[in-house]
């Protein structure tokens, strides 16, 4: 397959494993998911990261929700590692467009990661923005979008577009929700899909027919069924 998979996480372990076994071609972080792994220091988390993995892209997201110390904490963060791609939200919790930010960072020579986005016209806005000198990922959250029942095929193929028509942007299909995501996604032209832990575990996995599957789910009934200790009769 073409599209490169990153695995979605923040336990350095996993990060670690993942890496030294060549299971994927990058990482993403954010903050839900480093409160979730007891993440306790961030820069010394995000340090650990980049000497654990140097050659592979890791991407690190601001956490302030104001645009003036979202732009410190970027620079912060790019002085990492040339590997680093720094995540900006599209716009902040106040529904404040973070564009001008992307803008600024992307001359600076930041790579960034454009997080949360949902529709075209916010690919637009960045494609629009970015400096070809810098790289660009363009996070879209096609599983998300699937979860509040709407088709996220049409607005990835949208993206696609969008995005490939400058050099440096990269489409990543963004909250992957089954193995078939990597399928679809390569499929629609996404250059990279994040997939967390358990869905990664699936995905390396061996292959087995539909009758192995059914066989194997019918095995899991009765497993459940014994240890259960029900009697119909």
């Amino acid at each position: 397959m073409k599209i490169k998979i990153f695995a979605d996480g923040a336990n350095i372990e996993d990060m670690k494993k993942a890496y030294d076994l060549k299971l994927v071609d990058g990482f993403t972080t954010n903050p839900s998911l480093m409160k979730k792994s007891g993440v306790k220091d961030y820069k010394n988390f995000a340090r650990n990261v980049v000497k654990q993995i140097p050659d592979m892209s890791v991407s690190f997201e601001v956490f302030s929700d104001d645009l003036e110390t979202m732009e410190k904490e970027a620079l912060v963060l790019k002085e990492f590692g040339k590997n680093v791609f720094v995540k900006i939200p599209i716009q902040n919790s106040k529904g404040e467009s973070t564009i001008l930010l992307i803008k600024k960072l992307s001359e600076l020579g930041v790579n960034i990661n454009v997080t949360a986005i949902y529709t075209p016209e916010q690919v637009k806005s960045v494609v629009d923005n970015v400096d070809a000198k810098s790289k660009t990922y363009v996070s879209v959250f096609a599983g998300r979008i699937g979860d509040a029942s709407m088709d996220p095929v049409p607005i990835v193929k949208e993206a696609e577009k969008l995005c490939h028509s400058k050099e440096n942007i990269y489409l990543l299909w963004a909250s992957t929700r089954e193995v078939y995501n990597i399928i679809q996604a390569e499929q629609l032209g996404c250059d990279i899909i994040t997939v967390p832990n358990n869905i990664l575990e699936k995905h390396n996995s061996p292959e087995k027919t539909l009758n192995e599957l059914s066989l194997d789910t019918v095995k899991g009934f009765i497993k459940d069924i014994n240890d259960l200790g029900y009697s119909i009769l």
